[in-house]
């Protein structure tokens, strides 16, 4: 019933935040998210400085981690535009294999005055070699090198980061997150509703851009999509009076004279914190919207745009990578946690998973977690699918698309034909209507009246019913509306009359903070740590290239 209840809220929300449901749609096209990264096992990594672009045209001083040299290869394949430059926030996302030996080779290309630095891989046996002794790990002096070898001795998701004077050195922007990748998935990742899920998207021309089948070595941790998520926070006035005194000319020249000359060093006060930026992979809302490897975001390539069909199971792989922790709220179900910091959740007798179903899944500062997320329209109690048997037109035929049968599964979902554009419906609700009074739809009868669009303190800003049918922009656009036979018209607006790409329909569920506050950018709302998770109908093909 609590399930129950907040799904009920979930799908009340979008439509109150329709306009939400609009805007991101226009601002994504198509750009999608995935996992990208770059893979090993060696790794030549540089820290170095540059400035982050931020959406009240801010670019704020920063450090991060980059590449010293073109890496071995990027992930996942074919994806568009790849690069990883000499300085990211957050840092490369390593991929690397269970079992693999990895080496990470820092060269410290931060200013002089910075000091030295360093990389901590929580979770591993780390060696190290070369570099000089730190107060946690070996450091790379300004201008040299450390390096870092450590063995992927478990699957999972993890944070890494600086080691050296964290509480400016993370702050600045050095952190990123490592992600292994289970050597042996189960089999049974291959059969079943994912083979399925696998068919649906072939039959659309979608490719498969997972970077495998599943999460760990376990057979309940199978998915059909996954993203990344690094959430931190940024108090501008730290950055501000690390660059003011990194450019401090009595400085630079003693910098000059060698990094351990007197009055060289920084003195930038961390406290108190008041932080006004907050990131999610680097970027606030709406520029973590915008594709990944964009040209606009030089030092920021990872985005933060999440899209789905109904009925995959996503993977969500979410690191904390500041001083706060933030409450991540995804909207339209719970999240059923896989693992923490790489560590599978189970039963004492190590079979089943014993991971807790969370309303908001915390990001902990230096914790990461692996989690699933899943949407199916499943007790709404009304058809999501927007079906609509009559013509579109008078006189015309009938859509075929949009009067498809429903035929329930042992479960209850419309599974028998992957190819169908309601795959996965949850039959129950078929052909059950929302409006109290439709036009154009399906019988009357529902439980909530919409507002009717021509009204204009609604307009291009109410987006209609979220629903995934596939006549939904017929219905709201056709030439002739004949209202004593319900055909060809609506009452309704879809979002996606408006949308880019032209085809994409479906809903937009507010990914956020449940602070409100870090839902701003310097203040100003709409920004920081928002973003939506896109529900596609079958037949939008999801591009995770772009």
């Amino acid at each position: 019933m609590r399930e129950m209840k907040k799904m009920n809220r979930a799908n009340s929300k979008t439509i109150q935040f329709c306009g939400w449901a609009v805007l991101a749609i226009v601002l994504t096209g198509s750009a999608f998210a995935a996992v990208p990264g770059i893979t090993g096992p060696t790794f030549n990594l540089t820290a170095q400085d540059a400035h982050l672009n931020q959406p009240d045209g801010s670019a704020v001083y920063s450090w991060g981690y980059g590449c010293s040299q073109k890496p071995s290869g990027f992930v996942p394949q074919g994806i568009a535009n790849a690069t990883c430059p000499s300085m990211q926030v957050p840092g490369p996302t390593l991929v690397v294999t269970e079992g693999q030996t990895v080496t990470v080779n820092l060269t410290n290309n931060l200013p002089a005055a910075a000091g030295n630095t360093s990389i901590l891989f929580p979770g591993f046996q780390v060696a190290t070699t070369g570099g000089v002794v730190g107060l946690i790990t070996q450091e790379a002096a300004p201008g040299g090198s450390v390096t870092y070898s450590f063995t992927a001795s478990s699957p999972g998701t993890r944070g890494y980061y600086s080691g050296t004077q964290g509480d400016l050195q993370v702050e600045m922007g050095l952190y990123g997150a490592i992600v292994v990748l289970p050597k042996n998935p189960p089999a049974n990742c291959s059969a079943g509703y994912h083979a399925s899920n696998l068919l649906a998207e072939q039959h659309w021309g979608e490719s498969d851009f997972r970077l495998s089948t599943a999460a760990y070595d376990h057979p309940s941790t199978c998915y059909d999509r996954e993203y990344l998520f690094q959430w931190a926070e940024m108090d501008s006035r730290i950055h501000r009076q690390a660059e003011a005194q990194v450019l401090d000319p009595t400085r630079v020249a003693l910098c000059a004279q060698g990094a351990a000359t007197a009055g060289c060093s920084l003195s930038v006060q961390t406290e108190p914190y008041h932080p006004a930026y907050f990131l999610i992979n680097g970027r606030s809302m709406p520029y973590l919207m915008d594709p990944n490897y964009a040209a606009e975001y030089p030092h920021q390539p990872y985005n933060g745009n999440p899209h789905m069909h109904p009925g995959e199971l996503v993977l969500i792989r979410t690191v904390g990578q500041g001083r706060w922790q933030h409450p991540f709220h995804e909207h339209a179900n719970h999240v059923r946690i896989l693992a923490r910091d790489g560590n599978l959740i189970l039963t004492p007798d190590g079979q089943a998973l014993a991971g807790i179903l969370m309303f908001n899944t915390d990001t902990t500062p230096g914790q990461a977690f692996d989690g699933i997320f899943y949407f199916t329209a499943r007790g709404l109690n009304w058809d999501a699918y927007g079906h609509h048997p009559a013509p579109n037109t008078p006189g015309s035929p009938a859509d075929a698309n949009a009067s498809l049968p429903c035929t329930p599964d042992a479960n209850g979902y419309n599974t028998g034909d992957p190819t169908a554009i309601n795959y996965f419906e949850w039959c129950q609700d078929h052909n059950k209507p929302l409006q109290v009074n439709p036009f154009g739809d399906v019988a009357a009868g529902g439980p909530a009246t919409l507002p009717d669009p021509n009204i204009f303190t609604n307009g291009a800003w109410y987006g209609g019913t979220p629903y995934l049918g596939p006549d939904a922009s017929l219905r709201a656009t056709a030439p002739a509306c004949d209202t004593t036979q319900n055909a060809g018209c609506t009452t309704l607006l879809p979002s996606n009359t408006q949308a880019n790409p032209a085809n994409e329909r479906g809903w937009a569920f507010m990914w956020h903070s449940h602070n409100e506050r870090e839902i701003t950018t310097n203040n100003v709302f709409p920004g920081g740590m928002l973003m939506m998770m896109l529900v596609d109908s079958r037949e939008f093909v999801i591009d995770e290239s772009l």
